[in-house]
């Protein structure tokens, strides 16, 4: 079964900068498309980019690189940039640019900043301009942050949402119980998608079993259903990636950039 990755993060230091990866030993190298390719071989028929947290003043770049990199053969539909939507000046023009670059959604990473961040009128204004040009918007949140992301949906009620990384709960810390009530609530927005996926990082060193991730996964299967949740890697066909609203979004619009 031929599979859509919708989340491949590279890595080109000698083009970008990576300050969040500093003291990181694993991540100390070079991830390249074709490293990604060497790993996943025939098995992945499409990847969509994730923009890989870059230094704020390389995100434009790395969005720019990478369409460089979306040639024949190179199995690249499309890309999720980066976005700073708390900044007016240049928001539009950097909006316009990227209907020539591959871009399919925006992110930016909630995660590490201030929580009011999300809450600002230009921020709200600039997601709505996403939405209003027919792409989605990736949230990454704490799960004790999850109660934002929902005010931000509900403030913005026409753009796509997908929730990376389920959350991000507190598995190591035993947060299951405060993540669920937050998912629960997410999961009620009818624009709100999650993609499961990313739940091994979150637990202790050597944790990560499937009695330790089962009442996370079994929680996002069940309240997101199959219309609302997708995996990081996609099955589908040519003509599709099944129900969920990533592969309506993402790869849909990416195919359809790629036929033109």
């Amino acid at each position: 079964m031929a599979l859509i990755d919708t989340h491949l993060h590279l890595i080109y230091r000698d083009r970008l900068g990576y300050g969040w990866t500093d003291g990181i030993p694993a991540l100390a190298g070079d991830f390249t498309l074709e490293d990604a390719q060497a790993l996943t071989g025939d098995r992945v028929e499409g990847v969509i980019f994730m923009e890989a947290g870059v230094d704020e003043a390389d995100y434009k770049a790395e969005a720019r690189h990478v369409h460089s990199l979306m040639v024949p053969g190179s199995r690249l539909l499309g890309q999720i940039a980066a976005c700073w939507p708390e900044t007016e000046a240049g928001f539009a023009d950097w909006l316009d640019e990227c209907e020539e670059l591959g871009v399919v959604g925006y992110r930016r990473l909630l995660h590490v900043v201030d929580d009011g961040m999300s809450q600002g009128e230009t921020f709200r204004r600039n997601i709505r301009a996403i939405g209003a040009r027919g792409r989605v918007y990736d949230i990454v949140v704490r799960a004790d942050q999850l109660h934002i992301a929902a005010d931000l949906v509900r403030a913005c009620p026409d753009q796509a949402y997908v929730l990376d990384h389920c959350g991000v709960p507190d598995i190591a810390g035993g947060g299951l119980e405060p993540w669920k009530a937050g998912m629960t609530a997410l999961s009620a927005l009818p624009q709100v998608a999650c993609k499961l996926s990313g739940l091994t990082a979150y637990c202790a060193p050597g944790t990560a079993t499937r009695e330790t991730l089962r009442p996370y996964i079994d929680h996002v299967l069940d309240v997101f259903g199959p219309a609302h949740r997708l995996g990081q890697r996609l099955a589908g066909g040519r003509s599709g990636c099944g129900p969920a609203r990533l592969a309506r979004h993402h790869a849909g619009r990416a195919r359809r950039a790629v036929c033109r």
